[in-house]
């Protein structure tokens, strides 16, 4: 006789509920029915719910039909601005064209009347109706003065921007070069009459020794007074041109690239070899470009050289000496302005105004190539 699960386990029946403690609340034991159930349990799912129809495809406006709506944007400030702008560039343009036509219209009839070779004399009659006048000597003194000046004051310049980049903490070299950028606030009048009462006296000794020691060169021979010479004139002028240069050196130093420098730094090279290697590479076409523009300044400066050089006499011997007297292209015109009185006299002194002008004008245009040459490469 086969005996089943039901009479095999052992019932346990519960006690009675009258049996029990009254203050003790009935709990009912279903941990049996947990455990062990002689029937399987079926999961029941819910069924899937249908799909949602489909809907039906919106409609999209053809862009390339209708466009697009935008809000009106005014173009009234950038017609007015590129306007004023393009009309700026053209003036400046049309200036410097109207400056050149006025010179040489105003110097042509002095330049056909010339009874003179007008490059290569060195004479100047303009008194009365004789006009014999030429630019050799006003040429000479000019670019001597300029070039001899810049010979001083570029070394100097590239060093101090050198020393503000490089060198000084920049706590320190925001100061330096404010006093540096200060010097281009003198005015000429007080450079002229610094050079010539205290500079020249100061550097006469110097000169003194240069004519003993190298006086059998023409350029270092004796001519005049050292305190009224080319040669203190050239030192006023460096000193004029200092901040111009420094400054554009200083702002190209500036911006050489970092990686350059600590690449230079990482294998093993000096701060001189840095400056060798990195920054002064990057920065040749602006000293260049900065050089070029103080020449410029050197060249068109008028009331310093004309305070500080002494007038030859009319009709003497040329002398290349740096102690020399002379008078430049500015110079001239500004000593003899009260001799304007007449067309023709008029006419010589704007001919070698118009020589100066050229002379500036193709310096300048030199700067800008280099510059413009070195940020390309």
């Amino acid at each position: 006789m086969a005996v089943t699960d039901t009479d095999a386990t052992e019932r346990v029946e519960p006690e009675p509920v009258a049996a029990q403690d009254p203050s003790v609340s009935p709990v009912v034991d279903h941990s049996a029915a947990h455990l062990h159930s002689p029937v399987p349990r079926v999961a029941h799912h819910a069924p899937a719910p249908a799909p949602a129809p489909a809907l039906a495809p919106t409609r999209v406006p053809d862009r390339a039909t209708h466009g697009v709506k935008l809000a009106k944007i005014s173009r009234t400030g950038d017609r007015v601005f590129r306007s004023m702008a393009t009309s700026s560039g053209l003036l400046i343009v049309l200036l410097v064209l109207f400056v050149g036509f006025f010179l040489l219209a105003l110097a042509l009839p002095s330049l056909r009347a010339d009874q003179d070779s007008f490059l290569t004399s060195r004479s100047w009659t303009v008194a009365g109706n004789e006009l014999r006048f030429g630019i050799a000597g006003l040429f000479w003194t000019t670019v001597l003065s300029s070039i001899l000046a810049m010979a001083m004051a570029v070394p100097v310049a590239i060093g101090v921007a050198l020393c503000l980049t490089q060198y000084l903490h920049k706590r320190l070299a925001g100061p330096v070069s404010f006093v540096v950028d200060l010097l281009a606030a003198v005015p000429s009048i007080i450079f002229g009459l610094w050079g010539l009462t205290i500079l020249g006296p100061f550097l006469a000794p110097g000169a003194e020794w240069l004519i003993g020691k190298l006086g059998w060169i023409p350029l270092f021979s004796r001519s005049v007074d050292p305190k009224g010479s080319v040669f203190v004139a050239s030192v006023v002028l460096a000193i004029m041109i200092l901040p111009i240069v420094i400054a554009i050196s200083r702002d190209v130093f500036a911006q050489t690239p970092r990686d350059h420098i600590e690449a230079a730094l990482a294998l093993g090279a000096t701060r001189w070899e840095v400056i060798r290697t990195a920054v002064l590479p990057h920065g040749r076409s602006g000293v260049v470009s900065a050089s070029m523009l103080g020449l410029g300044r050197a060249l068109g400066e008028t009331i310093a050289v004309m305070i500080i050089l002494t007038t030859p006499p009319q009709g003497g011997p040329f002398t290349p000496s740096i102690f020399a007297g002379g008078e430049t292209f500015a110079s001239k015109i500004a000593n003899n302005a009260a001799e304007f009185d007449s067309p023709s006299k008029t006419g010589a002194y704007i001919a070698a105004g118009l020589v100066l002008f050229v002379v500036t004008f193709a310096v300048n245009a030199i700067a800008r190539i280099v510059a413009e040459r070195g940020v390309k490469s």
